[in-house]
């Protein structure tokens, strides 16, 4: 009774499928309903959500037939549908598999052996993409290392490079603080004495630009000491000859 109602709602919804999508769906739900192992049910479902463009839910319902099915006929149309769906959702190596389990229950089907023959290239084509993935993936993580191994090479010749330059900056102040060492007492307070003539040199008074040097004056007031001196000499050798002398300003 129960398979007879479930075969009246599988035939309902062949009618529907082509014209009302969801109404053949409630159809074939309801069969299922009254009989869950409906082989015709779960098949004519699973081509229609393959229609539909449902095609996780189509492979599902292609699964189930695959399982319940007991005739060859059965089971070579559901993975047959199945491989149709896998190549759909571009998974070319499970659909190769799902169309050899179609071949061994029916060998003789041309359009199952045309499907797995473009499943085939389809699975080649993908397996050649991944490689090259993979290679260009390699190539970056080389590229990569290389990168990271040249910017720690450079990273070590500046250390290097910096602590080069600190050990000679430290051999020249060791070998400065040393010679100061090994001076003998009479070279330290020569160079001592010099520093003190050096300081008391700077500390005399310097001529500026224009002016007499404490010499050049000196020298000038002996000269003008002599002339006068001269003079005074020259006029007392006139009076002496009573020549008058003037005593008025000239006007």
């Amino acid at each position: 009774m129960a398979e007879k109602q479930a075969n009246n709602y599988v035939y309902e919804a062949n009618e529907l499928v082509s014209e009302d999508f969801v109404a053949a769906e409630m159809e074939y739900r309801k069969a299922l309903s009254k009989q869950s192992d409906n082989i015709a049910g779960i098949y004519n479902l699973g081509n229609s959500y393959y229609e539909k463009g449902n095609f996780e839910e189509a492979l599902y319902r292609h699964q189930q037939t695959a399982k319940l099915a007991t005739s060859k006929t059965a089971k070579h149309k559901a993975f047959h549908n199945m491989g149709n769906v896998l190549m759909q959702n571009k998974k070319c190596k499970e659909a190769v598999e799902a169309y050899k389990s179609a071949l061994r229950n029916n060998p003789t089907d041309d359009e199952t052996r045309y499907n797995l023959a473009l499943a085939k290239e389809c699975a080649k084509q993908q397996e050649d993409e991944n490689k090259d993935d993979e290679n260009k993936e390699d190539k970056d993580n080389s590229d990569d290392k290389k990168d990271e191994d040249k910017e720690n090479q450079d990273n070590n010749k500046d250390n290097q490079d910096n602590k080069d330059g600190e050990d000679k900056e430290d051999e020249k102040q060791d070998g400065e603080d040393k010679e100061d060492e090994n001076k003998k007492p009479e070279d330290k307070k020569e160079d001592k004495n010099k520093g003190d003539k050096e300081k008391e040199d700077n500390k005399k008074p310097q001529p500026k630009p224009g002016q007499l040097s404490p010499q050049q004056i000196k020298s000038l007031l002996e000269a003008m000491n002599n002339q006068e001196q001269k003079v005074q000499e020259k006029m007392n050798a006139e009076k002496q000859k009573g020549v008058k002398v003037k005593t008025e300003k000239d006007w």
